[in-house]
């Protein structure tokens, strides 16, 4: 782990800084949209516009970085996400505020697939698993700390807006110098939509699900802390409960997972979710229960994440994990589209606690369906045929993903040749 620390620092400080700025600008628009006259519908709409514009920068951005590399993107999205996030206070409007987190989503999209793809290249084979780890510790951090910056005065309303610029602009340069030499890039072609849904319907309608899940904590958690009256410091706090409980569940997890039947757990792991969802409806403006159902619902719906693509891996050949992987993001983001303007819309008919209801009502499904599978396909891998679990953020760029397929393929042909390797012992003993 150090070793790759000490091979990689530039970039992995490069991601932090550039965690802090997005986690930032999502939690503050959160807040000061009410504040300018924005409807929680309204909210909702600006909030989903990021994962419209993160989608289409995960399709498009391995296409520019063909044409014209990686520099010369990465420096022509940085521009684009420091001019919006200076714009946000200077136009305070429904359009603008919508078409600035298109930008700003596509850009850091594009932005991921480029630092991640230098990460990838910057360590050997043996050490990718760890810097896959390494790089998910860092985006979590960096989303944590930029909660507390919410916190620091801001007489003007442009304070606030500015850090996450700064920090943004200041991210690239420990990169962009780098001594890395920029990579070559490629990635898989994604599997259809039909060829994943027949190999893993969970696969499929769990990525979706989360999908909203994913959505309604990044972008709608500082909504639901401002229209409750949650005070600033409290808010920061609320929303750093949910990144710490992804950050501290994901490797027990991953570890349980490659013991059992994976269907099992992960009906077990949304019951759960599902139950901490309930818990914070029923809140009642409890400060200290609304940080133990954030911790538990962010402990559960981002290994779940990990947990469906490695489910799915399991009935894949080793060459089709990597394509797979770009249609389950796809599905993961067309849900996650979806997800805050369903938010806005029940909270603005049952209230602030719609939050949590429509939490609830994506993990229920999700630990519903697991069961209802296990009546279909009785019969689950083994565990000694199952692929090994690698943690993934779901902030991940298709790039990330892809490393993680080949951690998986590599760790399961190591496997298989150890068990040879034993075989052959035991033949030659006999």
């Amino acid at each position: 782990m150090l070793d790759v620390l000490r091979s990689s620092w530039a970039l992995l400080l490069g991601m932090m800084l550039l965690m802090v700025g997005n986690g930032l600008q999502g939690s503050l628009l959160g807040v000061r949209a009410e504040s300018v006259g924005f409807s929680t519908l309204e909210i909702s709409i600006v909030m989903s516009a990021y994962f419209v514009g993160f989608l289409g920068g995960s399709r498009l951005t391995p296409e520019l970085i063909r044409r014209v590399g990686h520099v010369r993107v990465f420096a022509a999205l940085a521009s684009f996400i420091s001019a919006v996030l200076i714009l946000y206070p200077a136009l305070p409007y429904l359009a603008s505020w919508t078409i600035g987190r298109v930008i700003i989503g596509f850009a850091f999209s594009g932005v991921y697939v480029t630092a991640e793809s230098w990460l990838n290249n910057s360590v050997t084979n043996e050490k990718r698993g760890q810097a896959l780890s390494l790089y998910m510790i860092v985006q979590m951090f960096g989303i944590v700390m930029a909660q507390g910056l919410l916190v620091l005065p801001d007489s003007t309303g442009f304070l606030l807006f500015v850090i996450p610029s700064v920090l943004v602009s200041i991210s690239f340069a420990p990169i962009l110098l780098s001594i890395t030499p920029t990579p070559a890039f490629d990635t898989a072609k994604p599997m259809t939509l039909r060829k994943i849904m027949e190999t893993s319907p969970l696969g499929c309608v769990g990525m979706f699900l989360l999908g909203g899940v994913f959505a309604a904590q990044f972008g709608m958690a500082a909504v639901f802390g401002n229209l409750v009256g949650l005070s600033l410091g409290e808010i920061s706090i609320f929303v750093s409960a949910i990144y710490i409980g992804a950050l501290v569940l994901q490797y027990p997890i991953g570890w349980i997972s490659d013991r059992m039947d994976r269907r099992v757990l992960i009906f077990a792991v949304a019951a759960v979710g599902g139950a901490a969802a309930i818990l914070g409806y029923l809140a009642s403006g409890n400060f200290e229960l609304l940080l133990v159902a954030g911790f538990i619902i962010g402990g559960t719906s981002n290994p779940l994440y990990s947990l469906l693509i490695a489910y799915t891996n399991d009935f894949l050949e080793h060459e089709d994990m990597a394509a797979a992987s770009g249609g389950l993001i796809f599905i993961n983001g067309l849900g996650a589209i979806v997800g805050p303007v369903v938010t806005g819309w029940i909270m603005g008919v049952i209230g602030p606690k719609g939050f949590f209801f429509y939490i609830f009502v994506l993990m229920a499904g999700l630990a519903i369906y697991a069961a209802y599978r296990m009546t279909q396909r009785v019969v689950s891998v083994s565990v000694d045929d199952m692929t090994s679990y690698a943690a993934i953020s779901p902030a991940a760029s298709p790039i990330a993903v892809e490393v993680a397929q080949e951690v998986y393929i590599e760790t399961a042909l190591e496997d298989e040749a150890l068990a040879e390797e034993e075989a052959e012992r035991e033949n030659t003993g006999l």
